[in-house]
């Protein structure tokens, strides 16, 4: 009984170490019908820092510049995917495309990397490139405007 206790003894030590190492909460293992659950204490307090709060008699300033306008994305091209953009086929090459281009139906315009994998976006349809709204390298989301196409 005691060589037993010992063995389990020594399983929770190295249970209680993979929790430490790994930043888990809790881990079980079961061998030949015993099982060992090992959990820890997450019960901690959080401390959160605020940034100081600008004084409530602060004069604001008014902007003296005016924003620039939005870009319609009535005919934005949306991302198909969430990954990462590339505007060009390799690093230091030249973009597929650039504001003021003519592209065909067809023609790729960006690269989405979504899983390692190198996904063609193509242009659905002829038209001029009238903005792009991405920056090489930059993640995007689903339904997210990559380029405006006139």
């Amino acid at each position: 009984m005691t060589d037993k206790f010992s063995i389990e003894k020594d399983a929770i030590r190295a249970l209680a170490d993979i929790l430490v190492e790994t930043d888990l909460t809790e881990i079980e293992y079961e061998n030949e019908g015993h099982r060992i659950r090992v959990a820890r204490n997450t019960n901690l307090a959080t401390s959160v820092a605020f940034a100081p709060q600008a004084p409530a008699h602060a004069p604001v300033q008014a902007k003296t510049e005016t924003a620039p306008a939005k870009q319609s994305t009535e005919n934005a091209l949306k991302s198909p995917m969430v990954g990462t953009v590339y505007v060009a086929s390799e690093p230091g090459s030249a973009p597929f495309v650039s504001v003021g281009d003519s592209v065909s139906q067809g023609q790729t315009l960006l690269i989405i990397e979504a899983m390692k994998v190198m996904n063609p976006i193509k242009s659905p349809r002829a038209g001029k490139i009238a903005a792009i709204m991405v920056k090489d390298g930059q993640p995007v989301e689903f339904g997210e405007p990559l380029l405006v196409i006139e």
